[in-house]
């Protein structure tokens, strides 16, 4: 095989994967064309027997008329020999002959016309129940495609580390993470300012003199004389109130 033949056949089988590859992708919208197209032949159809209906009606009529004049002129016949004129009783023989082939003729056709209509009759009846059978599994098909459409964005946002979901997880946790340092931080600095804030306070308080360095040893002695002298005080008071 040359070059340009394998070149050929390589276009060839590219055309024919990407037909493929379309007729893939608009499945469901050909399926839908494709139900249409057989209902609207099933129309025809049923079109079709109304009108082979008709002409059966118009045959079996046409035959009840020519049987009707078949009888009128069987008596013109009759009373014809009965007056002796065989010329006009052949004559009107020869017109019940023509009529009877007519009546043959049209109840022929309209057997015809019946049978035909039967034929039809069964063949829209298969047509109507496969239409039936495939608009339901249409239907069928195009519920599956939906949620296998579904599954397949719930898998492609909501599954593996690099998804959606994942990184907003992720992204959550950070934010959660940065929220908890700052406040660690917040807190030890407010932690920080009141000790110092306290420390100030007292230190400037003492240096007012308002509050009492109360570890100096002039704080301590200032102390227990406070306590000595409150002791002989109490048993002094203590000895006044026994009786005489």
């Amino acid at each position: 095989m040359s070059v340009w033949n394998k070149l050929i056949t390589a276009l060839r089988g590219g055309a024919h994967e990407a037909g493929e590859a379309i007729v893939d992708s608009q499945a469901l919208r050909i399926l839908d064309q494709e139900i249409r197209d057989a209902d609207a032949d099933l129309r025809k159809s049923k079109e079709a027997l109304a009108e082979i209906i008709a002409k059966e009606k118009l045959a079996r009529g046409k035959g009840e008329q020519s049987a009707a004049k078949i009888a009128e002129y069987e008596g013109y016949a009759v009373r014809a020999l009965e007056s002796g004129d065989e010329a006009l009783a052949m004559e009107v023989a020869g017109k019940i002959a023509a009529l009877e082939q007519a009546r043959d003729e049209e109840q022929t056709q309209a057997q015809q016309f019946a049978a035909s209509a039967a034929q039809l009759r069964q063949a829209i009846a298969q047509a109507e129940s496969h239409i039936r059978r495939l608009k339901q599994q249409a239907d069928t098909v195009k519920a599956t495609e939906n949620v296998q459409r579904a599954q397949a964005t719930v898998a492609e946002r909501y599954s593996g580390s690099e998804s959606r979901v994942q990184t907003a997880l992720e992204s959550l946790e950070r934010i959660k993470q940065k929220q908890a340092e700052r406040g660690a931080r917040l807190q030890a600095a407010a932690e920080l300012a009141q000790e110092g804030s306290e420390d100030a306070l007292q230190q400037r308080l003492r240096e007012a003199g308002i509050t009492p360095d109360a570890s100096s040893a002039s704080a301590v002695l200032a102390r227990l004389k406070a306590q000595r002298g409150a002791a002989p005080a109490a048993a002094t008071g203590a000895g006044a109130d026994k009786p005489v």
